[in-house]
């Protein structure tokens, strides 16, 4: 008998690459997204799909009734760390309420061998890099506080109920499905649309702002894989490439990409961390070393689907909560 995973957000970009290796691995898959950050074409062949929302509970009550699902991979969130300071409300409905939702139609059902739920190293916070398992999460935005929550959440109901997990901290991960069109998050696509659109790349600050960027080739399918590992079980893992690199440079690589000079609009600076990496030692561990793909090469891939894609409309998040401080050229595309 095929094994039944639920893959939440599988229509967006991570989820779809995980519920494509879980279909690969054997698995029935059923995905469920509210496309509010995906796209449908991007659910692989032979995955189910539900459009909904996380936030629905008469919805997952009666999804977890239906199909009884071994396994449960939580992708979905809004994952935009900067404007989650303005959208406060919206962040914890989506990403804290909709995880309980899950955890407890996953207690419930009693059939879920493994809850799979990926976190970020939004939780650790500013915090000496690379940042291991053993670092003392201090989250300074709302998202990050939202996943250092579901993750403490995750470990309460396995102590009280039973309900294993796994957990993965991945970061600045990038590559074909990832929204293009998003405005607020994905540094790399926002580039990637402005390329295509003749304008210029925006930076805040200095653009000296440093992070690991990690092809998504390197990530889901551990994901996936991960209820086949016994050793990952009840576990955490920082998963994600370990070598740093700065905004700026990282302009001039998606630049070189499509064949163009970079030209590159400074903004002011916001609040945000500055430097943020993690080492992946505990990840290779348990899951064996594995070499990443170099930036240049995934950035070049993730490229060649973009041109075919084509630019992606980039209208404002409409929920804005808080303006007080919210940047300048986020508020400027309120008005436009």
């Amino acid at each position: 008998m095929k094994r039944k995973s639920l893959i939440t957000g599988g229509a967006g970009f991570i989820g779809s690459h995980v519920a494509r290796e879980c279909l690969a691995l054997g698995h029935e898959v059923l995905v469920i997204d509210d496309l509010s950050g995906g796209y449908q074409d991007n659910v692989p062949a032979g995955a189910i799909f539900c459009k909904g929302s996380v936030t629905d509970v008469p919805l997952i009550g009666k999804l977890f009734a239906e199909h009884r699902f071994d396994y449960v991979y939580h992708l979905a969130a809004y994952a935009a760390e900067g404007l989650s300071h303005f959208i406060r409300r919206y962040n914890y409905e989506n990403n804290v309420i909709g995880t309980v939702n899950l955890l407890n139609a996953s207690v419930n059902s009693c059939s879920v061998k493994r809850f799979v739920f990926t976190s970020s190293i939004a939780v650790y916070g500013t915090a000496q890099n690379p940042m291991t398992e053993e670092t003392v999460p201090m989250p300074e935005d709302p998202y990050g506080i939202a996943k250092y929550v579901c993750e403490m959440d995750l470990r309460a109901a396995h102590e009280l109920f039973g309900l294993d997990f796994t957990i993965f901290r991945p970061h600045n991960v990038y590559g074909e499905h990832q929204n293009i069109g998003d405005r607020y998050r994905n540094v790399i696509g926002i580039f990637m649309n402005q390329i295509m659109q003749g304008q210029p790349l925006t930076l805040f600050g200095d653009g000296l702002q440093t992070r690991a960027f990690t092809y998504i080739d390197d990530v889901a399918p551990v994901i996936a894989r991960c209820v086949d590992v016994p050793e990952s079980r009840n576990e955490l893992f920082n998963i994600g490439a370990e070598t740093p690199t700065s905004v700026r440079e990282l302009a001039r690589v998606v630049a070189a990409a499509f064949g163009v000079e970079p030209q590159i609009q400074y903004l002011e600076a916001r609040k945000e961390v500055l430097h943020a990496f993690s080492s992946s030692d505990k990840l290779a561990s348990v899951f064996g070393r594995q070499g990443y793909v170099p930036l240049a090469d995934g950035v070049a891939r993730m490229a060649a689907w973009a041109r075919g894609k084509g630019p992606r409309s980039t209208a404002p998040f409409t929920g804005i909560e808080v303006l007080k401080n919210l940047p300048a050229s986020w508020k400027a595309a309120l008005t436009k």
